[in-house]
């Protein structure tokens, strides 16, 4: 696979994972996690519109295509893939990803270079519940969950899980009670998000700021972008770090 044209490629290592990471822009600290398939070209529309709005945005390559649309195939076989995955927890209950270990450590590491408040996380779909994840024990204090997806909303129970041990959980609650507000978008009929707004309502109260459209369609920022989204996408990054709006 090539690199992506304008981002310069690396990786960054801890929790004994290894993944390729690519940069672009100046400022403070984004990370910006794909959703299934990859880094598509909507992907990196949205993440070069973060670059360009004053921001280091940092896309970790965790799965599938770099740069391609992948298609209904390549996105179905990906799929399959991931679901024997042991970073990415699909069915547990009340389990925090594996995967968290090594964002958040991935969040300190620019923070410590970059400096400033802290660091911004959009997470997509599959990764869209990593943002809230990554408000442990990080530096994390401009989490976007957009569409999240984890655990597959397959029962009741499971649609409403926010993919958080308990100790996370509390621990994500005491990070938005001191002031660490959360971001979520949605399409109010997409049925892989679940309950989980109404978890997060219950669970952070005020501080989780919901943005939905109608609709049954899923990928708010990418694939559906709604301009709307990304524009209060970027207003949240800007006034969580850059002090701005």
């Amino acid at each position: 696979m090539s690199d992506l044209p304008g981002w310069t490629a690396g990786s960054f290592s801890a929790d004994g994972r290894v993944f390729p990471t690519y940069r672009r822009g100046t400022g403070p600290a984004v990370i910006v996690i794909h959703e299934i398939p990859g880094i598509t070209p909507p992907v990196l529309r949205f993440a070069d519109e973060v670059a360009d709005a004053g921001f280091t945005v940092v896309l970790p390559h965790l799965f599938g295509t770099l740069n391609e649309d992948g298609g209904v195939v390549g996105g179905m076989t990906l799929f399959v893939r991931l679901c024997v995955r042991s970073e990415f927890t699909k069915l547990a209950l009340q389990v925090t990803s594996p995967i968290a270990g090594w964002l958040r450590a991935l969040a300190r590491s620019l923070h410590t270079e970059l400096g400033g408040p802290g660091v911004g996380a959009v997470g997509m779909c599959f990764t869209g519940g990593f943002a809230l994840a990554m408000t442990v024990d990080a530096p994390v204090v401009a989490p976007v969950m957009a569409q999240p997806s984890l655990p597959f909303a397959v029962g009741r129970r499971r649609a409403a899980d926010l993919n958080l041990s308990p100790t996370d959980l509390a621990a994500a609650r005491r990070a938005a009670a001191r002031g660490c507000s959360v971001l979520g978008l949605r399409y109010r009929g997409d049925r892989a998000t679940g309950t989980r707004f109404e978890t997060l309502r219950r669970e952070l109260g005020d501080d989780f700021v919901a943005v939905e459209f109608d609709g049954k369609r899923h990928a708010t920022l990418t694939a559906h972008r709604q301009q709307e989204a990304v524009d209060r996408v970027l207003a949240f990054l800007r006034a969580r770090l850059q002090g701005l709006g």
